[in-house]
């Protein structure tokens, strides 16, 4: 392996010494790979370099993809299983398949090199990472989303975290199939998203929460206007009329950083009939509320959150970060005016991804938030290959929108919301 790595090293620092960087550029992928694969065969021919026919194909793929892609992760982006790659040092590339972890047979030269790539993506979308700035979150040109953490915060050295962008978007459909809902859940989410009812989709990382957000989008009229705003763009919706929002970071100066808070009201200037808030997770969170309780209907955020009333009590104390000076009691009636559903995603050690709960919220009793939960997912044990095994249940409560959809002529089967036990 040692040797291997050595004598790519060495063809492609000759290639470098030998080509025109600057007349390649003008050439399209294709033509530098093809360009790139004649010139290794040249070297390994002058230098008399004996190969077998695996190791001159690995050789041409793996410098074509050190010149023009992102090297030893190249063949990562485009695997189709792979969801997640995560970078631990150039020693070691975990990635993450069916929605489990496993250790790949990808490693870097050394650290070096790792760095020279993390570099070029970066670059790539205008952000810069070095000792004065060695964190960063951005999205690729394919949408994937990339974070990486460098020396002296990371101290064995740099870290990447890739979520790859999803070419081919899920839809309600895929999640029954998957056994991530059911499909009486399904068909009450769809309706609920037609609705101008705002919901929050809860879970922890890589439970599925933009996936789902996605999915719900499915259902919005296409005639509507919708605003989303995200740290780092990661929704596909399919409507025709989208504006997307990102956020920037501050300069190398510290100055023109601008937030979540600052694009949702510039936004509400933008006359959206729905805005989609990729994740709330700070100051934001009152100007969302405020946003959906004037006019926006029908607007969806997601937060990290281990059940609904969690993630409800979050976005309480999100709110008490303003200066704006609220009584609790005051928040939570703003809470109960403005959500009306919580979805909970859970996300299981052997990769499969649940909604655990659909819970309606129903106002206030007292000085305490009501809830009502209208489906869940009860385990009920541990197959012999490791798999999680339950059920998806409904609790029989016949929620209080299914007269809002009355009104607006939409009818739901009552036998939906029939009482059912985990078998």
């Amino acid at each position: 392996m040692v040797a291997y790595l050595d004598l790519k090293q060495s063809i492609h620092d000759r290639l470098l010494r030998q080509l025109d960087l600057v007349q390649l550029q003008k050439l399209t992928q294709d033509q530098i790979r093809y360009e790139l694969s004649n010139h290794t065969e040249r070297v390994l021919l002058e230098e008399s370099i004996a190969v077998n026919e695996f190791e001159r194909r690995n050789l041409i793929r793996d410098i074509q993809n050190e010149m023009v892609g992102l090297g030893p992760l190249e063949p990562l982006f485009i695997d189709p299983t792979v969801s997640d790659i995560l970078v631990n040092t150039h020693r070691q590339v975990y990635v993450e398949r069916n929605g489990r972890l496993e250790l790949s047979d990808i490693v870097f030269n050394d650290e070096a090199h790792l760095m020279k790539i993390i570099e070029k993506m970066i670059s790539r979308v205008g952000r810069r990472i070095d000792e004065s700035s060695p964190m960063v979150d951005a999205r690729l040109p394919d949408g994937s989303r990339v974070n990486a953490i460098i020396p002296p915060l990371a101290i064995d050295g740099a870290m990447v975290s890739i979520r790859k962008f999803a070419r081919e978007g899920l839809r309600m459909q895929h999640l029954t199939e998957l056994g991530t809902l059911s499909s009486d859940m399904a068909t009450v989410m769809k309706t609920f998203g037609k609705l101008d009812a705002n919901i929050l989709v809860s879970g922890g990382t890589g439970s599925g929460k933009t996936t789902l957000l996605n999915i719900l989008s499915a259902s919005i009229d296409p005639r509507e206007r919708i605003v989303t705003i995200e740290d780092a763009a990661e929704l596909q919706l399919q409507q025709p009329h989208v504006v997307r929002l990102e956020t920037r970071p501050a300069n190398i100066e510290g100055k023109g950083e601008i937030t979540q808070r600052a694009l949702i009201r510039n936004a509400l200037r933008m006359r959206p009939d729905r805005i989609i808030l990729g994740e709330v997770r700070g100051t934001e969170a009152l100007d969302m509320l405020q946003a959906m309780n004037t006019g926006h209907q029908g607007s969806m955020a997601t937060i990290h959150a281990n059940s609904p009333r969690d993630a409800l009590a979050r976005l309480e104390n999100m709110i008490c970060l303003n200066s704006v000076a609220m009584s609790p009691v005051a928040i939570r009636r703003q809470i109960a005016s403005a959500i009306q559903l919580v979805i909970q995603l859970n996300r299981f050690g052997d990769g499969q991804r649940k909604v655990m709960s659909m819970t309606e919220v129903t106002g206030m009793e007292g000085e305490t938030l009501s809830l009502q939960e209208l489906f869940s997912y009860r385990q009920t044990g541990v197959s012999s290959l490791g798999r999680v095994e339950g059920a998806f249940v409904c609790s029989g409560i016949r929620p209080r929108f299914a007269e809002k959809l009355k009104v607006q002529g939409i009818q739901l089967d009552p036998a939906l919301f029939h009482r059912t036990a985990p078998h």
